[in-house]
């Protein structure tokens, strides 16, 4: 037994290094906080760079029930008393128009409606092959940033320039950490 304990001890010793240098090396990961339009805290996402896009994952409460419309928007700032405008428009580096259902869509950040549950909560993980953290033109941590906008109403992913999906409910500036 006791030779069993000295090999594992030996074995982690001669590990250790390449588990350490392996734990450095991870993907870019940055983080969004959530703000309603009163400024109070309702959420946080994670945002992942990976070989093929963004993955967003988060949750955020104390929002109505059913479907919104989710997108990332142009300009990392989230002032609530303006109804958080100035988070800009929807992120579109490449000028497409907006929306899944046109043929010149859609923009870099339109993503899929979020469902909030009957108890204001919404979980997501959305993954986004149009947008990067920090590489390219489809970069979200850009010169003026971007925030992850949450509307009032669900996308109709066709009208101009938004999808007629209403205010801005909720919104998060993308932060590299």
């Amino acid at each position: 037994m006791r030779r069993l304990v000295e090999a594992a001890v030996l074995s982690a010793a001669i590990l250790s290094p390449a588990v350490a240098q392996e734990a450095t090396i991870s993907p870019d990961v940055a983080r969004a906080a959530f703000i309603d339009p009163d400024g109070n805290s309702i959420g946080t996402a994670t945002i992942q760079e990976t070989p093929h896009g963004l993955l967003i994952q988060g949750k955020v409460a104390n929002l109505p029930a059913g479907p919104h419309g989710f997108h990332v928007h142009e300009t990392g700032t989230c002032d609530a008393e303006g109804g958080f405008q100035s988070a800009g428009g929807h992120y579109a580096p490449g000028d497409n128009d907006h929306g899944f259902m046109i043929d010149e869509g859609p923009h870099a950040g339109d993503m899929a409606n979020q469902t909030v549950g009957a108890d204001g909560t919404m979980v997501f993980e959305v993954f986004n092959e149009n947008l990067r953290l920090t590489e390219g033109d489809a970069s979200v941590l850009d010169d003026d940033g971007s925030a992850i906008v949450i509307h009032a109403m669900a996308d109709d992913y066709r009208s101009q320039p938004s999808g007629n999906s209403g205010d801005r409910i909720a919104c998060a500036v993308i932060e590299q950490r």
